[in-house]
């Protein structure tokens, strides 16, 4: 009854996000249609030229990587009850300061200057989500207000620090040495070149790690806690100053692994900044969309880099503008928001269907 029970909860736990992303798919439909446009045309330019192309897999499990450990890093703070909307400064701090490090040490072995690149992303990204945590603990004030204040912070530092201390031209840092490569030369082979790197696997480990700490140690029971009643978990024993700082620190660590792993796989370098890079909000969105389960954050972050990299397909094959990619993207994240509406209906069909069994088992006694 218990594998049955689980089972139900499982299979419950899948539809909302599989009914969100049909929703989504079938509200940008609509949208096209009034604007005259053709849907299964833009679609198929979406999603299945992509799958076409070992090229374009490779750049969308690429854009996935990045996804995966800022979706990470906000569902950890999510479940401690915190909203930390600072992901993108956090992945652009860790971005910065990889390779800030990979360009200072260039000749130090490969897998020492990768590692300790990674490491010294992770450590600043977690420092400048601390800040969030540490006046959230003690102070009592709002970390959505505070992290995005430290969003900015961490765009205006970044573009001040690449055109005044990291480059010369002040557009852009010179890129990183070969030691600092993170690609595979049997992986760009298979996926004809693209920029999909050995990231991809870290962040495969990360999914699991992140499941190990959050299901089975006291650390992660505690976060989880805290974030379902943190004046119950206090009257239990736990500090809840603790666990929030805790919280925001792995969050950040996180986001700025992620940030570490997209300069240095992705393009080698660092260059000035328009806007807060879109790996931060996306990650919201990914982790909203995976309901906090790490598997399901995977998964949704592939499900993001293919419309995101399919995108690219949709002017010039469907005549239809890649801005329709975004919209669908809002509208997936719409119904994942309004996923009560969603639980509402299926609750409803469920105790429908349980007054009819009832009924029917009543009639055969």
């Amino acid at each position: 009854m218990q594998l049955i029970r689980q089972h139900k909860s499982f299979l419950s736990g899948l539809i909302v996000p599989l009914t969100s992303i049909l929703f989504g798919f079938i509200f940008g439909a609509i949208l096209m249609l009034a604007f005259g446009y053709n849907p299964i045309l833009a679609y198929q330019a979406m999603i299945v030229s992509v799958f076409q192309s070992p090229y374009f897999i490779g750049e969308a499990l690429r854009q996935a990587t990045a996804l995966t450990f800022t979706g990470l890093g906000f569902a950890l703070a999510f479940q401690a009850g915190f909203f930390n909307i600072g992901i993108a400064g956090q992945a652009l701090a860790g971005w910065v300061s990889a390779v800030w490090f990979a360009l200072a040490f260039p000749d130090l072995p490969r897998i020492v200057l990768v590692t300790l690149s990674l490491i010294i992303g992770l450590i600043i990204g977690a420092l400048w989500a601390s800040i969030a945590g540490f006046l959230r603990a003690y102070f009592g004030t709002s970390e959505v207000i505070v992290s995005i204040m430290l969003n900015y912070t961490a765009l205006q530092i970044t573009n001040y620090l690449i055109r005044n201390v990291l480059s010369e031209s002040g557009n852009s840092t010179e890129r990183v040495g070969e030691n600092a490569n993170m690609g595979f030369a049997w992986l760009s082979a298979l996926t004809q070149n693209s920029r999909l790197n050995v990231g991809f696997f870290i962040a495969i480990i990360v999914v699991i790690l992140y499941w190990v700490f959050m299901t089975k140690t006291t650390a992660g029971f505690e976060i989880r806690a805290v974030g379902l009643n943190a004046s119950a978990s206090r009257y239990a024993g736990m500090s809840a100053e603790k666990n929030i700082i805790l919280s925001m620190f792995l969050s950040g660590a996180l986001a700025g692994l992620g940030g570490a792993v997209h300069g240095l796989g992705t393009f080698g370098n660092i260059f000035t900044q328009g806007g807060l890079p879109d790996i931060g909000f996306n990650g919201i969105a990914v982790a909203l969309l995976g309901l906090g389960n790490p598997i399901g954050i995977f998964f949704s972050s592939i499900l993001f880099g293919v419309l995101n990299i399919g995108a690219g397909f949709m002017p010039n094959q469907a005549g239809v503008p890649d801005e329709m990619a975004n919209i669908v993207i809002a509208a997936i994240i719409f119904f994942v928001g309004a996923n009560y509406i969603i639980r509402y209906f299926l609750d409803k069909i469920a105790a429908k269907k349980e007054v009819t069994n009832s009924a029917s088992q009543g009639g055969d006694v």
